[in-house]
């Protein structure tokens, strides 16, 4: 919650307008819940850093947020409520902000690689928020809410993994910002003519945005520092989003099958999903306990399916979940100390004996 005296410094409630949910309280003091926090954040900063020492400085903001979604729509993809991670940066200069940016810019591509999913960056209008320069990350995916237009090599991302994110800043924005990339606001049709067959239009969902937006906060809400000679120093400003909520239903999205969801190892809900085919028998059930001990000692996360089910429903269950391996367990193969083990993503089922299965899930073979 915030009062709106503090948007209007700068204007920022006149363009988001009716998206915004507001109360009042019992003294007649026009409240809302903040879509973005930039305000408090500037706010804070301008009462408690006095000096360039401090710079350059971030400031994180995670927590649960509001908007007056006109038509929610896509689950907790665009809803009321969602979760977000913000971070906000402050500088002393164009070009040290400039360094924020891109190292906010690379360190977003290294987290959705991390999460298993392979992020475009694209050129974005700024929106409500303002700045002069801003990115959209997008996940492509058949049922994205936006359309994109975008070099043909983004399609596959092959060529991104020739590039070192861990190399220098400037060299690795422009890498991935040479190749033409836009969003609807951002769309050049004379840009894209000139791509001619390497011309691709997809569609995206949008997980993480990032701006620089100088002194659009800092000038109106005074937040400034005392620099070398000093004299007074407005601070450049950025602001740096990704939704965590929504990023659930855009790895579904983006990861799944005619059979279900299809879990990036990284972020899968648990490791394995251990299947008991015929719960109550004493070997089955002798079985399935120990590989569940030995998996959970060894600092796995296991599903243990040991309802009394059809096996075929236990199969179907297993797959929507989407886990990235199963392990299963049944009266007939036991007899000769066998198993299966199942790749959910590549669908591969082998028979091996339960040594070998779970050496190969302990023993670093267990990537999904």
């Amino acid at each position: 919650m915030k009062y709106l005296r503090i948007c209007t410094k700068h204007q920022h409630n006149k363009p988001v307008g009716t998206l915004l949910l507001r109360i009042t309280d019992r003294h007649d003091r026009d409240m809302l819940y903040g879509p973005t926090n930039e305000e408090q954040i500037t706010q804070i900063f301008a009462e408690s850093v006095r000096s360039y020492r401090d710079l350059p400085k971030m400031l994180y903001h995670i927590q649960w947020k509001f908007r007056d979604e006109v038509r929610p729509r896509f689950g907790v993809m665009r809803g009321r409520e969602f979760l977000m991670k913000d971070s906000y940066s402050f500088d002393l200069d164009y070009d040290a902000s400039r360094a924020s940016y891109q190292k906010h810019f690379v360190s977003y591509l290294k987290t959705f690689e991390r999460l298993g999913l392979k992020a475009v960056p694209m050129a974005a209008d700024t929106g409500p928020i303002g700045g002069d320069m801003s990115h959209e990350f997008l996940i492509l995916a058949e049922t994205g809410e936006s359309e994109i237009a975008c070099h043909k090599d983004y399609l596959d991302n092959a060529w991104l993994k020739t590039i070192d994110l861990d190399g220098n800043l400037e060299t690795v924005f422009q890498a991935f910002t040479e190749k033409y990339a836009a969003t609807d606001e951002k769309r050049d049709a004379e840009a894209e003519a000139a791509l001619g067959d390497d011309l691709a239009v997809a569609r995206g969902i949008e997980v993480g945005h990032i701006f620089y937006f100088g002194t659009k906060y800092s000038e109106p809400m005074g937040a400034k520092v005392a620099g070398p000679d000093g004299q007074e120093v407005l601070c450049e400003m950025g602001s740096y989003g990704i939704g965590v909520s929504r990023l659930v239903g855009t790895v579904i999205e983006a990861s799944h099958d005619d059979d279900g969801i299809v879990w990036p190892a990284s972020i899968a809900p648990f490791d394995v999903g251990l299947i008991n085919l015929r719960s109550g028998d004493p070997a089955c059930d002798a079985a399935c306990d120990a590989m569940y001990d030995r998996l959970t000692g060894a600092g796995f996360e296991v599903l243990y399916d040991d309802r009394e089910e059809r096996a075929g429903a236990k199969f179907a269950d297993m797959d929507l979940i989407g886990l990235p391996w199963q392990l299963i367990a049944g009266p007939r193969g036991l007899e000769n100390d066998m198993v299966e083990l199942k790749n959910r993503r590549s669908g591969e089922r082998r028979e091996v004996s339960r040594e070998a299965a779970l050496n190969q899930l302990t023993g670093g073979g267990a990537a999904g």
